[in-house]
């Protein structure tokens, strides 16, 4: 095994598949976990760095958000995806100024992410200066004048955006809203905006809180679990087990999904034997092979069977809810011939499922970005809130919604201040905690601000971690925009496709990983972070930090606040840096919920955010102060004649823009990525073969003149049982293909999920 980055990059001519699995994990799944950790940490590091993952005492995941288990925890307290997560951040893989000098920021460009990701942890501050061809290094006091110095130019504070990735602790999301809005602008984008944004807008909706009202203990409570748009095998695995115990406590699990995936029909849990030489645990016990987009016409089609079965809680629905009648009226009477061609489906699977959910007294709905990335998603999250909520399933044991979210601390970013929009409350609890006076005009989200540097009306982009341009839609649209900023900088921890996509000027600020020891003025810090079901612990790094050029993320705010705003800003920028616990005494007096935040954070499993919905019932955040129903149009997405649906998805060897590796283990694609999954009978009757290499073309409507359309080249295609009239590629590869002005109604996420795809013969 080795340590050193591959030289190469990827070869797709090597690639190669076989037929999809039927289960997950075991014995593979651990051994993957080893081989990854072993080429990038070596021996012993491995075994140190995975003893203290998801532990108390240690660190959490920079993978998913999924929660660890309150109580007891096991030896290993992790999933393979979190193994190779781990991997990628404490690699002893470098990229110092050595690998800069090496390669001319032109040859980065054209590498992949992949390649790009391999190279390993950067070590120093780095600067592209205008015209010049190598990144450099630079001292830190000279990049934080640097960015003052073009902040300060601006003749408007809207004309910077401050864009935050979901892996930034609470502190560090806490103190970066807290300077971008002392510096004057509400322009906070965030991954929120591309993946879960239309799940908080349905939910603030319906329930008042844009957050899910389940716990981890509920699921070993429910009698019915239902999977929606969403793939835990690959995107938070730890689920799995989850739902493992949910079975053996008598659970019925149903999955509605354009695809079958391993780890939702079998799984071979590795912390017990049978898992690792035994045949597992079947989990799904319905699968509905849902076609893209159809799920609102699914959960419509649900709720007319509940009223005219006469299946719904009448007390909660008098006593709690408002605007059931307006949406009896919705679904009272539908065309059956319009759901089954949404859906895909036949009345008796409709039927079926509706009678599960009937019978259920715990019933919890989860799901993720199938469901979140639709032009039609926040009114389909709504119609599925509208069963849960005529079955009376909030506010009870084992029952509740459940949006899964991605990176791990996505939902504590927004808890403590990033988003575009925060509510007047917190806005005024801002000014009276620190003195300052706060922006009060909505800023740009992601979509909005690559739109923005488009028309050169936004000139400095500033990312706090993530890697923007392969996480972004209309990928040459992107590039393009950033192009055009006068600076851009971005805090990482590793190299990323965004390093090479910069402004007139670039700054590459590298940060303390959250495995690394993070040792202030005051000694050694914690930081904190919430999980998916508003759990908030603390995660401290062990590790000895891969360089001592590093600064943590709340360093780089801290330092960025005092060269920008001056020695004289009322903000404590250098007591907040010395010690965290007088971040964490700001945010227990600004965001709610978070009182006692030193002493609570303290506690064994940290401690549970109020959610008035989950905990009490009570509706107070919505317009009625009830839970809220909903009637909405239907939306059927149309499929032209000689086209595909098209999804974008993640590989099993991949972590939302990190590609740890070229294989899709699950669905048996090795040594590549440029592949489109489709239908057999599709391939039959659009006249191709499977293997067949074709550029893959989007089509979207512009007016009644024409189409727009996009092209992404030389997808290989593999012939998969997704459903019919559907296909799947990976991002960001497939990214290209959606662009920047579809986005969902309401929530503006990019429409990922519904791309109208043409299969294009190369000439």
């Amino acid at each position: 095994m080795t340590t050193r980055p591959p030289l190469h990059d990827v070869d797709e001519s090597q690639l190669e598949v076989t037929g999809p699995k039927q289960w997950a994990a075991g014995i593979p799944g651990v051994a993957v976990s080893l081989r990854r950790g072993v080429e990038q940490m070596g021996v012993t590091r491995t075994v140190t760095t995975l003893r203290l993952l998801n532990q108390r005492e240690g660190f959490d995941c920079p993978g998913c958000a999924w929660p660890e288990p309150q109580g007891h925890r096991k030896l290993a307290e992790f999933c393979e995806n979190g193994a190779k997560a781990v991997a990628e951040e404490a690699t002893r893989r470098r990229a110092g100024r050595e690998f800069f000098a090496a390669h001319p920021v032109a040859e980065l460009a054209q590498k992949t992410d992949y390649w790009l990701g391999q190279q390993g942890r950067l070590t120093e501050p780095m600067v592209l200066r205008q015209g010049a061809t190598h990144y450099e290094p630079i001292s830190w006091t000279a990049a934080f004048e640097l960015v003052a110095e073009h902040l300060n130019a601006l003749d408007d504070p809207d004309q910077a955006l401050f864009y935050t990735s979901g892996r930034t602790s609470n502190e560090a999301a806490f103190a970066y809203q807290l300077l971008v809005r002392s510096f004057g602008t509400n322009n906070l984008p965030d991954c929120s905006n591309m993946c879960h944004e239309s799940s908080g807008a349905a939910l603030s909706e319906t329930t008042g809180i844009g957050k899910g009202s389940v716990s981890i203990n509920d699921f070993t409570k429910a009698e019915l679990i239902v999977v929606v748009g969403q793939n835990p095998g690959t995107n938070h695995p730890r689920m799995l087990s989850a739902l493992e115990d949910a079975k053996k406590a008598g659970a019925k699990i149903v999955t509605v999904n354009p695809l079958p995936e391993a780890g939702l029909l079998r799984f071979k849990n590795p912390q017990n034997l049978s898992g690792l030489i035994g045949s597992g645990t079947a989990l799904t016990d319905e699968f509905l092979q849902i076609k893209l987009g159809g799920d609102q016409a699914l959960f419509q089609a649900v709720g007319h069977l509940l009223l005219a079965w006469d299946a719904i809680d009448k007390d909660f629905i008098e006593n709690s809810t408002d605007g059931f009648e307006a949406y009896a009226e919705s679904v009272r009477e539908i065309d059956w011939d319009v759901i089954l061609g949404a859906t895909g489906l036949t009345r008796a699977e409709i039927e079926k499922f509706a009678r599960m959910v009937a019978e259920s007294n715990a019933t919890i709905m989860c799901w993720a970005m199938g469901l979140t990335q639709h032009k039609h998603s926040v009114a389909t999250i709504r119609e599925l809130s509208n069963v849960i909520m005529a079955r009376g399933m909030i506010g009870k044991p084992g029952a509740g919604l459940c949006p899964v979210r991605g990176h791990s601390n996505v939902q504590g970013d927004r808890t403590m201040g990033i988003w575009e929009k925060m509510p007047e409350k917190f806005m005024v609890a801002l000014e009276e905690e620190f003195g300052i006076e706060v922006p009060r005009k909505h800023g740009h989200d992601t979509v909005e601000g690559i739109k923005a540097m488009r028309a050169g009306e936004a000139k400095v982009f500033i990312a706090m971690g993530g890697n923007f341009v392969s996480a972004t839609p209309d990928t040459r649209v992107t590039e393009a925009a950033l192009r055009q900023c006068a600076l851009t900088v971005q805090v990482s921890t590793k190299l990323n496709r965004s390093h090479a996509v910069h402004g007139q000027v670039a700054l590459i600020l590298p940060a303390l990983g959250r495995t690394e020891e993070d040792v202030q003025h005051t000694g050694e810090q914690f930081v904190t972070v919430e999980d998916s079901m508003s759990v908030v612990h603390r995660s401290r790094g062990r590790l000895t930090p891969a360089s001592d050029q590093l600064l943590s993320e709340i360093s780089i705010v801290c330092r960025l606040g005092r060269a920008l705003l001056g020695p004289e800003h009322p903000v404590r920028w250098e007591e907040m840096e010395k010690d965290y616990d007088v971040i964490r005494e700001h945010i227990a007096n600004v965001v709610p919920g978070c009182q006692d935040y030193n002493r609570r954070v303290r506690q064994p499993d940290g401690f549970v955010l109020p959610h008035a919905p989950r905990d009490a019932r009570e509706f107070t955040g919505t317009r009625s102060g009830k839970a809220q129903f909903a009637a909405n149009e239907l939306t059927v997405l149309p499929v032209p004649e000689g086209r595909l649906m098209l999804q974008t998805m993640r590989s099993h060897d991949q972590y939302n823009t990190t590609i740890y590796g070229l294989d899709d283990r699950y669905r048996g694609v090795k040594d590549g990525r440029r592949v489109v999954f489709v239908n057999p009978d599709d391939l039959v009757s659009l006249g191709f073969r499977d293997g067949e290499v074709v550029d893959l073309v989007s089509e979207w409507p512009e007016d009644p003149s024409g189409t727009v359309e996009r092209k992404a080249e030389k997808f290989r295609i593999v012939s998969y049982p997704t459903a019919k009239g559907c296909a799947a590629a990976y991002f960001p590869e497939a990214n290209p293909l959606i662009p920047l002005e579809s986005t969902a109604d309401i929530s503006g996420t990019p429409t990922s999920k519904s791309v109208v795809l043409r299969l294009e013969k190369i000439a």
